[in-house]
């Protein structure tokens, strides 16, 4: 029985509790989406229009809040002060600590070197922008003042160009945004991330800017990329100019800028001098990433690296290893560390407190729009403080009528309170105009002050109609505000730092492969059919199978690695590898070249030659008897280049060319049948591809012309000193019937390149 109560009471416990669980439960109960309403959104909210994304004036409002503390503080024409004090200052505008403010700061300075235009003249350590160690010294070391641009962001604050409100304890007022004369959020870079959201707008050149904005006015249909070239930024380095991609980021406000290093050679030390890098990188960044390349054995040229930047600014030195071509290494840098970087655009700006990502022509129609309020509002307020003057005046003007009865009446007044009334019913004026009479001090009491006075109502009624006049005119208006970009731009409007390099002018660096080393024999028909076939594949089969109506035409002895140039009919060469084309069999046709180098339409192959190491020369024979030794070094290339224009003389056809790599002795013959012999010592090699060559046969030019050539040693000629000739041009001697041999007309023959 007593076991039986103990478990009732037991079990009773247990519900009891179940119950209290269950109660709890359904108290602390909320709906996820209601908890992300009530709590979350005002958060988000506020981390958008309060903190991270910047507004049309190009502010943020921590910077707002810093720039308009240093401006009452009396900091745009006075001495500095010591940060610290600034800080401390801000501290009643921006309650997010000193820390936070004092890093607004830093940005802002014209030592950091993070704007275009800095707001903040700087006196002490302020770290740099380009590097991520290099720190700012404690507020209290360092001072500043706000630069003279900063009258160009104040200016007519106090004329009710903006709105102020409450600070966040409602002690002070502090203005909504800034009125500035130019289109700041174009020029100052900035970059913030909010709660779903983020933006990042890339910095232009002042003056471009202004003049853009000028011609916007103008224009509504202006081409921007006419004067607005490309962003532009404070370390300097080359923008990868894409006209493509640029009009993109004008037109949608979002996209990305290719930037590079800019370097120097330095011949005598056999190093390079980095000296500007991309925006969006740091030297540390750059150093971590080269070391750990030479580390890894994927860039062996360099020796060493190290910073060497000092207070000239930055300089990056790297030390190459001898035989180290400085252009192809830094291509490679530029593909694979942050010496090539891309700086992204997100032109997310807050209008009306409402977040809109914006192209160039929409934000800048945007601050024309705030701009002109602005200048309207400045006009209001001068037109009402005029009018009030003239108010006052035009009471002064009935009293010059009898000032000995406004006297009378003064001192006749029993009452100071009465003096006011009394002058009202005296003189028919309102209580401002009486009030005013009646603080006239007694000296100035007399005709030729209040003459004076009154002299100024003509000028107050001219200023009124013309003030009047720009409200009711936006011609006008908009006349105000060109003028003052132009004087923005022509006082404060400066060089750009960084330079255009169009993206077709641009070469990137291609990793080699692998490549497997072994012998082969190619093949090329007459008709430009290519072959690559190994010697065991040779050996099984040495017959060629050729295209019907072509035949054999080059046949050389390479290497898989080998470079190929191949010559055209229409004075081009196209750069290739023996390692791009398939071993293949004598079987088959072999490989097209006129489509697979992606020739023009009535292109064709006239001969291919392996260049080597670019030593040597190459003989072009033309048609009109004249004959070109041109350096194979004029075909070399520092960069991946697949086609060359100008290859030889457009003068006259092209009937043979040769490779030459010591003097020897060549034959020419001539559709007349006759024949010279020289040795090519006579001729002197060209650097330049394109030279017109030396007249070697003499001939009749609308008959005959020269047909090809070839060395002695591949010829039947056996009375040599009949066709030697010791100097040139010479006609040539008649080929004697035992000296004759079936000649193959066309440049491609039985030639060998060695």
């Amino acid at each position: 029985m007593a076991r039986r109560k103990e478990a009732e009471k037991g079990n009773k416990k247990k519900v009891d509790d179940s119950n209290v669980i269950g109660l709890r439960a359904e108290v602390l109960e909320q709906p996820i989406v209601d908890t992300l309403e009530v709590n979350y959104m005002p958060y988000a909210m506020s981390v958008i229009v309060s903190r991270a994304i910047p507004e049309i004036d190009g502010f943020k409002p921590s910077h707002r809040k810093l720039l308009y503390t240093m401006y009452k503080m009396g900091l745009l024409s006075g001495k500095r002060q010591k940060s610290a004090n600034i800080v401390g200052q801000t501290m009643r505008l921006n309650p997010h600590g000193d820390a936070a403010i004092y890093e607004t700061m830093v940005r802002l300075t014209k030592g950091h070197e993070a704007l275009l235009a800095p707001f903040v003249d700087s006196k002490g350590n302020f770290g740099k922008s380009y590097s991520r160690d290099m720190a700012y010294a404690a507020s209290r070391y360092t001072e500043a003042k706000l630069a003279s641009i900063c009258g160009e962001l104040f200016r007519d604050i106090d004329k009710d160009t903006v709105d102020f409100v409450d600070n966040y304890d409602s002690s002070t007022k502090e203005p909504t945004l800034l009125p500035t004369s130019f289109p700041n959020v174009l020029v100052s870079a900035n970059q913030g991330i909010a709660v779903g959201m983020a933006s990042t707008i890339c910095g232009f050149n002042l003056a471009e800017v202004c003049q853009t904005t000028i011609d916007y006015i103008n224009n509504p249909e202006h081409d921007l990329m006419s004067t607005l070239i490309a962003p532009d930024f404070t370390t300097g380095g080359e923008i990868i100019y894409d006209q493509q991609e640029l009009r993109a980021i004008y037109e949608t406000g979002r996209g990305g800028v290719k930037v590079r290093a800019r370097w120097r050679y330095e011949a005598a030390e056999n190093l390079i001098e980095i000296y500007e890098i991309p925006y969006s990188t740091s030297i540390e960044a750059i150093m971590d990433k080269v070391a750990e390349l030479i580390k890894t054995g994927k860039v062996r040229e360099i020796q060493d690296m190290r910073d060497e930047t000092d207070l000239s600014g930055l300089k990056l030195t790297i030390d190459l290893k001898r035989g180290t071509d400085p252009a192809m290494l830094m291509l490679k840098l530029f593909r694979m560390t942050p010496l090539q970087d891309s700086v992204s655009c997100n032109f997310n700006i807050l209008v009306s407190g409402m977040p809109r990502v914006m192209g160039v022509r929409e934000i800048l129609q945007e601050w024309v729009a705030w701009r002109t309020d602005c200048v309207r509002r400045r006009v209001f307020h001068e037109l009402g403080k005029k009018k009030d003057k003239l108010h006052l005046l035009r009471g002064l003007e009935r009293i010059l009528l009898d000032i000995d009865k406004a006297i009378a009446i003064i001192r006749e007044t029993e009452r100071e309170a009465e003096v006011v009334p009394n002058l009202m019913i005296g003189f028919g004026i309102d209580e401002i105009q009486a009030d005013y009479v009646a603080e006239i001090r007694l000296r100035n009491i007399n005709r030729e002050y209040i003459v004076k006075r009154i002299q100024e109502i003509a000028d107050l009624l001219r200023d009124i109609d013309d003030l009047e006049d720009i409200l009711d005119r936006k011609a006008r208006v908009s006349k105000i505000i060109t003028d003052e970009l132009a004087k923005v731009m022509q006082e404060y409007g400066a060089e750009r730092r960084s330079g255009i390099v169009y993206a077709n002018e641009v070469t990137s660096y291609e990793e080699e492969t692998e490549v497997a080393d072994y012998p082969v024999t190619l093949f090329l028909s007459r008709e430009g059919y290519f072959k690559k076939i190994t010697p065991q594949s040779l050996r099984m089969s040495s017959e060629q199978k050729y295209k019907e109506g072509d035949g054999p035409g080059q046949q050389m002895e390479a290497s898989n690695r080998d470079e190929l140039l191949v010559f055209t009919n229409q004075c081009q060469v196209y750069k290739t590898r023996v390692s791009e084309f398939d071993d293949t069999k004598a079987s088959v046709l072999g490989t097209y070249l006129p489509t697979e180098l992606g020739m023009d339409d009535g292109e064709h192959v006239i001969y291919v030659h392996i260049p080597g190491d670019y030593k040597g020369n190459l003989l072009f024979f033309f048609a009109n008897g004249k004959v070109a030794r041109v350096e194979t070094s004029a075909y070399e290339t520092k960069t991946n280049r697949k086609k060359l224009t100008g290859a030889y003389s457009d003068l006259s056809p092209v009937m043979t060319i040769l490779p030459l790599r010591e003097e020897i002795d060549v034959v020419a013959y001539s559709t007349e049948g006759r024949a010279i012999l020289f040795n090519t010592s006579l001729l002197n090699p060209k650097s330049s591809r394109n030279t017109q060559g030396v007249g070697l046969m003499t001939l009749k030019k609308a008959k005959y012309q020269l047909k090809e050539a070839k060395p002695l040693t591949e010829t039947q000629i056996r009375n040599t000193a009949r066709y030697r000739a010791r100097s040139i041009p010479v006609a040539g001697a008649q080929l004697l019937e035992e000296d004759q041999e079936e000649q193959q007309l066309g440049l491609l023959g039985d030639s060998v390149d060695a």
